[in-house]
């Protein structure tokens, strides 16, 4: 299925939902997490509806391949520090014992001082 009409993250990449945008092109769309766990938190989805990594299929290396060099650009961009002092985290839940919560493939990435590692 390349859209699902009930999914959140398609209602974002139709501009149903209002997003803050990182990125778009013809198979990715970037936007900030409405919820930042850092500093700079945002997502990485494909536009193609793909529930989770669960689903990926070969067809999928080249999106997801371009997906992974687009994330240090894209932190970068958004104000990571480079490596290797700065850096990022790249994260993808999958499934609900996972932490998935959006079942439309994403992938966040996350940089900046890390609040969770003060005291």
């Amino acid at each position: 299925m390349s859209h699902d009409p009930h999914c959140i993250f398609c209602k974002i990449v139709a501009g149903q939902i209002p997003s803050r945008k990182v990125y778009e092109d013809e198979d990715i769309f970037a936007f900030h997490d409405i919820a930042p766990w850092a500093p700079v938190h945002f997502l990485l989805i494909p536009k193609l509806h793909i529930p989770s990594m669960a689903q990926l299929a070969p067809e999928h290396e080249r999106l997801m391949g371009k997906m992974m060099v687009l994330a240090p650009k894209l932190a970068l961009e958004q104000g990571c520090k480079p490596y290797p002092e700065g850096g990022f985290r790249v994260l993808a839940n999958t499934g609900l014992e996972g932490g998935q919560e959006v079942h439309h493939l994403h992938v966040h990435v996350m940089g900046g001082p890390r609040p969770w590692l003060k005291g």
